[in-house]
């Protein structure tokens, strides 16, 4: 069954950045892109999404306001938000909405480890 990941980043080089990081570890993923939180949640309207990535600095609604969403209607979904701004603050209240912390820039050691997570995860979740 095809898996579904979400890139959400304002900027299009770091959604690029990130899609080829995805596509070096999980190559079979299909991806899909949203430039900010509106167009983030009209695609999970329109397709199922497996899997979001999500900066947390974009205008308007940030990465962690969309990742609150996200888990109030995914509650399982594997959500990884990803930013430069490494502050405690910012850490724990990934945590708080169940999201694991991805530093940028992205890279595929940085990735691996929650792209291997979320294989797992919905890999149960469908068994």
């Amino acid at each position: 069954m095809a898996v579904t990941i979400m890139v959400v980043d304002d900027s299009k080089l770091a959604r690029i950045v990130a899609g080829k990081t995805i596509a070096a570890l999980q190559p079979d993923w299909i991806r899909v892109e949203a430039s900010n939180a509106e167009e983030a949640l009209q695609l999970l309207g329109e397709q199922k999404i497996d899997v979001a990535v999500l900066d947390f600095n974009m205008p308007g609604r940030d990465g962690l306001e969309l990742a609150a969403d996200l888990r109030a209607s995914h509650p399982t979904m594997p959500i990884a938000i990803i930013t430069a701004n490494i502050q405690d603050e910012i850490i724990s209240r990934a945590r708080a909405v169940n999201a694991t912390f991805v530093s940028k820039p992205l890279t595929e050691d940085g990735m691996s480890g929650f792209l291997e997570g979320a294989a797992l995860r919905l890999k149960q979740g469908r068994g």
